[in-house]
C-alpha cells in the first residue's frame, strides 16, 4: 500500500493542536461574499471537521453581498456612512429577506450527508435563535442611522448549553432589542461580542485576501501593539475589528481568505500557519529552558548533529548542562535554542562566554528568530559582566560576522578553553566584545 509521509507526518503533528483546541471554543465570521464562493462547500467540510474533533464552533455570517443584490433588485438605493449602512423601514424589510435566505442555505450547507463525502454521519445540529439583544446606533455626525444597531447583550448562556451538545450556533446579524424592534448588525462587531460574550480561545475574521502585507510583503503574526502601528497605514476594517477584539480580552485573533481551500485546518493545526494571527498573550517568547525541555531541544540539534553542524551531546550531558540553554518557544512548541556556556581563568572565575549548539528549525528560518536569541544571550553576558564572548562554527561564520563577530585565533581563546580546543574539527573562532549598559 502507498502512504503519503507528508500527509502522515502532517496528521501525526497535528495532535497537539487538536488535544489543544477539545472542548474549546472558536468563533468563525465569514462575510457574504464566502457564502458565494466556490471554496465554501470544502469550508462548510472543515468547519464540520472541527466540529467532530470536540471544538465548540460559533459561526457568524455577513449578508452585504446579498443585501447589496437585493436592494439592487427591489430599486432601493444603498446609503452609507461611512462604511456602516443607514437602515431605513424599506431596506431593514430587504435585509430580513435577505439575512433568512442566507440562513437557510447555510442550514443546509451543514445538513448534508451523503455517503462517501466528508459530511456523511455528521449529524450535525444547527442552532440558531434569538441570542442577541441589539440597540439603535442613533445618530452619528448629524445622520440618523435609523434601524441599524449595536450588540447590548448576547445570551451567553443559552449558547453555552447548544454549544455543550455539540450544535454549531449560527449568528445573523440582526438583533432584537427591548421593545421588539429588530436592528441590522455589523457581522464583524458582533462576532467580536461573541468571542468576548463566550470567552472564546480565537476569533476567526474570514475576508478575500491571504495574510496581511506590510510594505510588500506577508505577514504571519502581529503583536496588538504591531498591529496597532500597521492600521495607521492599512485600510482594513477586517483588521481593525481584530484589534477591538484583542483589545476587549480574546487572545488570539486570525484572518483567513475564505477562497484558499484547507487554510483553517492549516491555521489551526500546524506551527506555520497559513494566515495573519494578531494576539495579546505571548504567542512567541524567549526563555531560560527547563529540564522537560530536553526532548524538544534534542529534536532541533540532532539534524544539525547529523550534517556535522554541531557537535554531538548524549541526552545525559544536555540534562546536565540545561541551565546553560535558552529557548525560543512558539505556541508552546520550541524553535529555536541555544547555549551560553561561562569559560573559567586558571583561578575559577569566570572571564567570557562561549555561544554554542545554534539550532533553529527550518520551518522557523528567516523570521529574526536566531537575531533575536542572539541578543538575549548577549543581554545574559552583559549582566554578568563578561567583556567578549565566543563562537566556535565550522560552516557558520558568516551568520556571527554579520552581528558583530570576528574571526580571531585559538591564542586568543582563554587558556582552560585553548586545552579543549578539537583540532581534528578544525573550527574557526570568532568574537565579539560585550557593550557594558
Amino acid at each position: 500500500m502507498n502512504t503519503d509521509n507528508t500527509t502522515l507526518n502532517w496528521f501525526r503533528n497535528a495532535a497537539p493542536y487538536i488535544n489543544d483546541l477539545r472542548g474549546r471554543t472558536l468563533v468563525v465570521a465569514i462575510p457574504g461574499e464566502g457564502f458565494e464562493h466556490e471554496n465554501f462547500r470544502n469550508l462548510v467540510h472543515d468547519l464540520a471537521l472541527l466540529i467532530s474533533l470536540g471544538v465548540r464552533l460559533v459561526l457568524v455570517h455577513g449578508a452585504r453581498a446579498q443585501v447589496n443584490q437585493a436592494l439592487a433588485q427591489a430599486g432601493i438605493e444603498n446609503r452609507f456612512h461611512g462604511n456602516t449602512r443607514i437602515t431605513d423601514r424599506e431596506t431593514l424589510e430587504v435585509i430580513k429577506g435577505a439575512l433568512g435566505k442566507l440562513r437557510f442555505e447555510i442550514e443546509a450547507a451543514f445538513s448534508q450527508g451523503l455517503p462517501d463525502s466528508p459530511m456523511a454521519g455528521s449529524s450535525l445540529k444547527v442552532i440558531s435563535g434569538n441570542f442577541v439583544t441589539a440597540r439603535p446606533v442613533g445618530i452619528i455626525d448629524g445622520m440618523d442611522m435609523r434601524w441599524t444597531g449595536r450588540v447590548r447583550r448576547m445570551e451567553s448562556a443559552a449558547m453555552r448549553r447548544a454549544l455543550e451538545e455539540n450544535a454549531l450556533v449560527l449568528l445573523s446579524p440582526i438583533g432584537t432589542s427591548l421593545t421588539g424592534e429588530l436592528f441590522n448588525l455589523n457581522y464583524l462587531d458582533l462576532a467580536a461580542e461573541a468571542a468576548k460574550a463566550l470567552g472564546a480561545e480565537k476569533l476567526i475574521l474570514f475576508r478575500d485576501a491571504p495574510q496581511l502585507e506590510v510594505n510588500g510583503a506577508p505577514v504571519y503574526d502581529l503583536s496588538i501593539n504591531q498591529a496597532e502601528e500597521v492600521a495607521e497605514t492599512l485600510d482594513s476594517e477586517t483588521l481593525n475589528y481584530a484589534i477591538a477584539a484583542c483589545n476587549s480580552g480574546t487572545q488570539r485573533v486570525h484572518l483567513l481568505s475564505y477562497a484558499e481551500n484547507g487554510v483553517l485546518l492549516q491555521e489551526l493545526f500546524s506551527r506555520e500557519g497559513a494566515g495573519t494571527m494578531i494576539y495579546r498573550d505571548s504567542y512567541e517568547v524567549i526563555r531560560r529552558a527547563r529540564i522537560n525541555d530536553v526532548g524538544g531541544i534534542l529534536g532541533l540539534i540532532r539534524p544539525l548533529e547529523k550534517q556535522g553542524v554541531l557537535v554531538r551531546r548524549s541526552r545525559e550531558k544536555l540534562e546536565a548542562e540545561i541551565d546553560h540553554f535558552t529557548l525560543v518557544e512558539v505556541d508552546g512548541t520550541p524553535v529555536a535554542c541555544a547555549a551560553l556556556y561561562p569559560i573559567l581563568d586558571d583561578q575559577g572565575d569566570t572571564v567570557a562566554a562561549e555561544i554554542a549548539c545554534v539550532a533553529i528549525h527550518p520551518d522557523f528560518r528567516g523570521g529574526g528568530r536566531g537575531a533575536k536569541l542572539l541578543q538575549h544571550l548577549e543581554r545574559q553576558a552583559r549582566t554578568l559582566e563578561l567583556p567578549e564572548i565566543f563562537v566556535l562554527t565550522t560552516q557558520t561564520e558568516h551568520w556571527f560576522i554579520e552581528r558583530g563577530f570576528t574571526q580571531v585565533d585559538v591564542s586568543d581563546l582563554p587558556s582552560s578553553r585553548q586545552s579543549l580546543y578539537n583540532i581534528q574539527r578544525n573550527s574557526r573562532i570568532l568574537r565579539k566584545r560585550v557593550v557594558p549598559q
